[in-house]
């Protein structure tokens, strides 16, 4: 896909905040530190669109980021960083549930796992419920750039058989590993959503 522009539009703390345009929305999701706005910023080669941290728990809204003026990139808070208080941690998890569960533009979820980690119980748990809800999604492992062919091919073998998946994406976001296959599964779940 042909990026021809890409701004931040807001940040939503609550349901009355996400934007009632009806264009279709992409959400990333994973732990904190997972690589989220790394992958964003990457996909859509620009820089620091999608804030990057090395303080892990940093978003605490949905951020969300209209694409080309046809589609919304969602990144939503990371989950399961102990660091973060229990307070704001609490008041994630609801926002997050309601944009999944409810949100009628959201067309993929992309559920992000590191390539160098086993799925943690809050990647397995997260997976578990988009499939509860019965949302399309994929899944992600980030930072493939970090290991070698070997090394990444049995991480992708352990964690398609812990997430009980057929199928994991390697993305590299230093090297763009992976991004024209991400994008068109983008494209697919953008173009089916509008049908």
């Amino acid at each position: 896909m042909k990026i021809t522009s890409a701004r931040f539009v807001r940040s939503a703390f609550a349901p009355k905040d996400f934007p009632r345009d009806g264009k279709p929305e992409v959400a990333f999701l994973g732990r904190s530190n997972v690589g989220k706005s790394s992958l964003i910023n990457s996909l859509l080669r620009v820089r620091n669109l999608a804030r990057t941290s090395s303080t892990p728990g940093r978003t605490q809204s949905i951020n969300f980021f209209l694409i080309n003026e046809q589609f919304y990139f969602v990144d939503l808070p990371g989950y399961g960083y102990a660091r973060v208080p229990e307070q704001i941690r609490q008041s994630w998890a609801p926002l997050a549930e309601k944009y999944l569960a409810n949100r009628q533009e959201l067309v993929l979820s992309i559920l992000i796992v590191d390539a160098r980690h086993e799925p943690t119980a809050n990647d397995l748990q997260m997976k578990s419920w988009l499939e509860y809800y019965g949302l399309p999604f994929m899944i992600v492992a980030t930072k493939a750039d970090k290991l070698s062919n070997n090394q990444l091919r049995s991480s992708l073998l352990k964690v398609t058989s812990q997430m009980e998946t057929d199928k994991v994406l390697a993305y590299s976001s230093t090297t763009r590993r992976g991004s024209e296959a991400l994008w068109k599964e983008i494209d697919e779940h953008i173009a089916r959503g509008r049908s």
